[in-house]
C-alpha cells in the first residue's frame, strides 16, 4: 500500500548544497546528542554509575571523528555521485548503529541512556531511501535493543521481564518515528516535484507566448513599416506622374513635392534603422552638466520658433557613464517631443539628479496631459497622434536607456506638467580633459 501511494524516489540530497545542508544537520544533532547524553549520564551517576574509561574514550573519538566529517562536508566543492552518496549514508547508519550499541555495552546498565542514539540513523534513512530499507534500518535497531537487553541479564540475572516490555515500547517508537518521517519526506518531495514540474511547464509556456509575441511584434512593425513608406512613395509617384502632364511652375512644384517626400522617406529610413538595429554603447566618463548644456543649445533654435524657451541645469561634479552621442541623441528626442506638445510661451525644464546609484535626467514640459488610454502606448513603435512624425523617438530614446542599464518612463502627466525620467549609470570615474 505504501509504494502505490508513494512511489519509490531516489536519494534526495542530489545537489551539493541539500548535501552539504542535510549532512550538517545529521553530524550536529548527533554530536549535540552524544554530549547531552555523555553529560546527564555523568550527572546521574549515582544511578547509571560514573561513565567509565573505555565510554569516555568512545565517545571522545566519535565526538572527534564527527568534527572532522563536518568539517570535511563544509569544504566539498563538487557533488557526490549518487554511489558515493549511498555509500556515505549507509556507512553513516552502520557506525552511528554500531555506537550507539558499543555506549550501551558500556554502560553496563539495563536502562541506558544510549539507545536515543540509534534515532539519528533511523531518521537519515527515511529522510534518504525508500520504505524497504527505512524498515530494514528499524529492524536493525530494534533487534540491537533486545540484544542488548537479553546480553545484559545473561551476564545479570535474574530476568526481568519488564525490560523487554520497555525495549518493546522504545522499538515500536522507532517504527513510528521513521515510518511517519519517511510518508512526511516524500509527501513534501512529491509537492517539490509537482512545483517543478508545474515551473517548467510555465516556462514552456512563457517561451511559446513569447515566440508568438515576436512573431505578433513583427507582423505589426512590417504593416506599419509598409504603411508608413507608402504615403510617401505613393505622393512621389502621383507627382512625378503629374509632372509629366504639366510645365513650367507648376511643374517645378510637383517635383519638389517629390523632392520633399524623398526627403521624408530617407528620414524615416534612417529612423527604422536607428530603431531596427541600435549601435553598441561605448560607456566613457561623461559630464551630465556639459550634455545638458549642449542638447539645450542644439535644440534651441528649433523650439524658439514657437516661442518655447530651454532651461538646463545639473550639478557640475555629476558624472555618468554613457555614450555621450547615444545620449545626446534620445535626450534631443525628448526635447523635441516635449516641444510638440508644450504650449507657446512656456519653457521646457531639463535637470538632472543622482538617484540611487543613478543618474536621473527630467525633460518636462507644460502642456495638456497624455490621455489615460494612450499612455500604455507612448514607447510602442510607430505610435503617435501627431500629424507628422514617425512615432520612433520615444521608442529609440527608451532603447537607448535600456541598453546603458537605465529605463525612459512617463514619470509625470498631470496638467500643466508632463514630465519624462531618463535614468543612467552614474560614473565613480572623472571627466576626461579635452586635448586642445
Amino acid at each position: 500500500m505504501f509504494k502505490k501511494l508513494y512511489p519509490a524516489l531516489s536519494l534526495l540530497a542530489s545537489d551539493l548544497a541539500s548535501f552539504k545542508r542535510q549532512e550538517s544537520i545529521f553530524v550536529a544533532f548527533n554530536l549535540l546528542l552524544l554530549f547531552t547524553l555523555v553529560f546527564l549520564h555523568h550527572l546521574f551517576a549515582s544511578f547509571w554509575g560514573s561513565p567509565s574509561r573505555p565510554l569516555v574514550f568512545a565517545a571522545l573519538s566519535v565526538f572527534v571523528l564527527g568534527v572532522l566529517e563536518l568539517v570535511w562536508v563544509q569544504r566539498l566543492s563538487a557533488p557526490l555521485r549518487p554511489r558515493s552518496l549511498a555509500a556515505l549514508t549507509w556507512g553513516s547508519i552502520m557506525v552511528n548503529l554500531g555506537v550507539a550499541v558499543l555506549l550501551l555495552a558500556l554502560t553496563n546498565h539495563e536502562d541506558s541512556p544510549y539507545f536515543v542514539l540509534m534515532l539519528v540513523p533511523i531518521l537519515e534513512a527515511a529522510l534518504r531511501f525508500e520504505l524497504l530499507p527505512v524498515l530494514g534500518v528499524v529492524a536493525v535497531a530494534d533487534l540491537s535493543l533486545f540484544f542488548w537487553v537479553w546480553r545484559h541479564y545473561q551476564i545479570h540475572p535474574p530476568v526481568e521481564i519488564g525490560e523487554y516490555f520497555e525495549a518493546g515500547t522504545t522499538s515500536l517508537m522507532f517504527v513510528m518515528a521513521g515510518v511517519v518521517v519517511w510518508l512526511l519526506v516524500r509527501g513534501l518531495r512529491e509537492r517539490e516535484q509537482r512545483l517543478a514540474n508545474n515551473l517548467l511547464e510555465l516556462e514552456r509556456t512563457r517561451g511559446r507566448l513569447l515566440q508568438e509575441e515576436r512573431l505578433s511584434a513583427v507582423g505589426r512593425l512590417s504593416s506599419a513599416i509598409a504603411h508608413e513608406i507608402r504615403n510617401p512613395v505613393s505622393m512621389i509617384s502621383s507627382s512625378i506622374a503629374t509632372a509629366k502632364q504639366l510645365s513650367g511652375p507648376e511643374r517645378e512644384e510637383m517635383f519638389e513635392i517629390a523632392s520633399q517626400e524623398a526627403s521624408r522617406l530617407v528620414q524615416m529610413t534612417t529612423e527604422f534603422l536607428s530603431y531596427a538595429r541600435p549601435h553598441v554603447p561605448e560607456p566613457v566618463a561623461t559630464s551630465v552638466a556639459d550634455t545638458l548644456s549642449y542638447v539645450a543649445d542644439a535644440c534651441r533654435a528649433h523650439v524658439s520658433e514657437r516661442g518655447i524657451q530651454i532651461q538646463a541645469s545639473a550639478p557640475e561634479d555629476l558624472v555618468a557613464q554613457v555614450d555621450p552621442g547615444q545620449v545626446q541623441q534620445a535626450l534631443i528626442d525628448l526635447i523635441m517631443n516635449a516641444a510638440d506638445g508644450a504650449v507657446s510661451g512656456s519653457a521646457i525644464l531639463l535637470n538632472a539628479h543622482p538617484l540611487n546609484q543613478h543618474v536621473c535626467i527630467e525633460v518636462e514640459n507644460s502642456g495638456e496631459p497624455i490621455p489615460e488610454q494612450d499612455v500604455p502606448l507612448i514607447f510602442e513603435p510607430f505610435f503617435t497622434t501627431k500629424p507628422h512624425g514617425t512615432g520612433l523617438g520615444l521608442a529609440i530614446a527608451r532603447n537607448i536607456a535600456r541598453a546603458h542599464g537605465g529605463d525612459l518612463v512617463l514619470s509625470g502627466n498631470e496638467p500643466q506638467r508632463i514630465r519624462f525620467s531618463l535614468t543612467l549609470p552614474v560614473s565613480t570615474k572623472e571627466v576626461p580633459e579635452q586635448k586642445a
